[in-house]
């Protein structure tokens, strides 16, 4: 009977040490998050969308510390492709990149969830030297252009070109990442550099004069970006994505509130690209607008519209399937939760506001 009951016990301490050896081989050791930029600074820090918020204020550090769980955040100056190569190679969990490159990757079998929006509704920008004589896209014909192709500006300048009667084809394309582009154009090595928020910089400095901003063409011809899980660590930690959507969406809120807008400049320029550049970058549009995490009706179409374009354009040889790819039940439970339900609002395909 001894026998029985010592067996017992040794089984009963067994299951509780499987059980909670089990638990711990489900905690992720760390947490990899890709950054479709070079990064700046040492660590490395970005600006210009909510997802910088969080790295800058360390908050998902903050949220896993109890749990001993570290977080990563990996920069690739070779920007969205070059995170698509991480994603292929598994050594990333989550990735903050834009709709164009994401649509690619999704076109060529790689597994991933899109969870949030963070950072949309961001225009392109063309600068010329300052003496030169292009005034606007038509004068771009026949010059030296610079294209970070496979990011999310490639799809917006090519749409913009065709307002103009104009592709690709028609000008001398120089492929080019933002750094490479920006010394470029600072030197006249080329002559015309399309671009996002770095332009500024170089406009201030007088080495630049900024010929044409996509925003002010309407929504249709914006960037949209944001954060995206891997299928196999969402299977594994459903707990863990839904803990970093909870962040993501608490620093969405803060990123968002009009009072903190000089705070939210000042702690992005921590990035190297200064507050005057925030300033020009949002300057005519809400906080809210630019840092809304919502995957609504205007998100899924941009994104449909890119892998449209990108079909048309040969950058993908098959349709790409966009509706089952969003999954916002996380964002649906982070936003429920903070009492966020209402905060932003949701627009409809058109761009326009709905409600």
């Amino acid at each position: 009977m001894r026998a029985i009951r010592l067996l017992k016990s040794l089984f009963t301490v067994a299951m509780f040490s499987l059980a909670a050896s089990h638990a711990y081989a489900d905690k992720p050791a760390v947490i990899r998050i890709g950054v479709a930029q070079q990064g700046t600074g040492d660590p490395p820090t970005f600006g210009g969308s909510p997802a910088a918020t969080v790295q800058l204020r360390q908050s998902l550090e903050k949220e896993f510390a109890a749990d001993g769980i570290k977080v990563e955040w990996l920069f690739f100056k070779g920007a969205g492709p070059a995170v698509n190569e991480a994603i292929a190679d598994k050594s990333l969990d989550f990735a903050l990149q834009g709709d164009l490159p994401a649509v690619l990757a999704r076109a060529n079998g790689l597994k991933t969830r899109l969870i949030l929006a963070s950072g949309v509704r961001s225009g392109i920008k063309i600068a010329v030297p300052p003496d030169s004589d292009v005034h606007g896209i038509k004068d771009l014909k026949g010059r030296r252009v610079s294209i970070f192709r496979g990011t999310n500006l490639q799809l917006v300048v090519d749409n913009a070109l065709a307002k103009n009667q104009l592709d690709e084809r028609d000008l001398r394309v120089i492929n080019l990442d933002t750094a490479s582009s920006l010394a470029a154009l600072a030197s006249k090595g080329i002559d015309a550099s399309v671009n996002d928020y770095h332009l500024y910089k170089l406009r201030d400095q007088g080495l630049a004069k900024i010929i044409y901003e996509s925003q002010n063409d309407g929504p249709q011809l914006t960037r949209q970006s944001h954060l995206l899980v891997l299928d196999d660590f969402d299977r594994a930690h459903p707990d863990v994505v839904q803990r970093v959507v909870n962040v993501f969406v608490k620093d969405s809120q803060w990123s968002s509130d009009e009072a903190n807008r000089d705070a939210l400049f000042k702690l992005w320029a921590k990035s190297g690209v200064p507050y005057s550049s925030w300033q020009a970058e949002f300057a005519n549009q809400t906080l809210k607008d630019r840092d809304s995490p919502l995957l609504d009706p205007f998100i899924v179409a941009r994104y449909k519209s890119v892998a449209q374009d990108a079909l048309k354009l040969k950058l993908i040889r098959q349709p790409v399937d966009v509706d089952s790819w969003f999954e916002p039940k996380y964002l649906d439970n982070a936003l429920h939760a903070q009492k966020l339900e209402h905060y932003w609002t949701p627009y409809d395909a058109a761009g326009k506001p709905l409600g």
